[in-house]
């Protein structure tokens, strides 16, 4: 486990930005927090490190939004509204894919997530400050935290 705390918004979009630029092709991203805790801010950033152009916004009322400008695809999911729901959807095919995929709210669809993958728990500390928690599951995860926090 590693944290990080940002004392200010602009250090949340640095942080995502930096993560962006240092991602592979199939990473899986779970994103966790309370309302308002800046899941789509850190992921806004994340694609512009990533170099996607387009304008990402959340994919509440989608689930999942696809972004093909950067370097890889984005996949942006947002399963909050996944909660009662049972069916297969299908989205591990993203994740079999060459992008790199965020989920908010990954526990809505927690039987289609890979075995590896990052999660990282927003959590709001003060109006302006957050702690990030980065939890890896798996090599590739591991190694990519070590390099974040070096």
């Amino acid at each position: 486990m590693f944290i990080k705390k940002v004392n200010k918004l602009e250090e949340t979009e640095a942080l995502g930005y930096k993560i962006g630029t240092m991602l592979n092709d199939q990473t899986v991203i779970l994103l966790t927090g309370d309302l308002g805790a800046g899941k789509t801010t850190f992921t806004k950033a994340l694609a512009r490190g990533l170099g996607v152009t387009e304008i990402v916004n959340s994919p509440t009322f989608t689930i999942v939004k696809e972004y093909h400008s950067g370097r890889l695809p984005l996949y942006h999911f947002d399963a909050y509204r996944l909660e009662d729901s049972d069916s297969d959807l299908g989205f591990e095919e993203y994740f079999e894919d060459e992008g790199v995929s965020v989920i908010e709210w990954p526990m809505y669809m927690a039987e289609e997530i890979p075995n590896e993958y990052l999660t990282i728990n927003i959590r709001t500390t003060s109006e302006l400050e957050r702690e990030f928690e980065f939890i890896p599951q798996g090599k590739y995860y591991e190694e990519l935290c070590k390099e974040i926090f070096s």
